[in-house]
């Protein structure tokens, strides 16, 4: 579905995950999104529950998202029981 605002158009292609909701019924999506009829991207970001108001995120093209997931893949799980300073 498409949807726009005064500033721009976006379109949802697919939601590709869920990573978290808040107690206002945000979530935090992965999606595949496009802005303005632009070549699809993905796109994390916060999403009200009908999609109609998102916060700050980040877009991101397929060879940036390939890079980002090859950086993931080769760290080590951190615990941050102690706080991420602790690392």
């Amino acid at each position: 579905m498409t949807r726009s605002n005064d500033e721009f158009k976006y379109e949802i292609k697919e939601n590709l995950a869920v990573l978290s909701t808040n107690k206002s019924g945000w979530t935090r999506e992965l999606n595949l999104i496009s802005w303005n009829g632009g070549e699809t991207k993905y796109d994390l970001r916060d999403w009200n529950p009908d999609h109609t108001r998102m916060g700050k995120g980040i877009s991101l093209t397929k060879e940036e998202f390939d890079k980002l997931k090859e950086i993931l893949d080769g760290l080590h799980p951190v615990d941050f029981k102690d706080g991420p300073d602790a690392v």
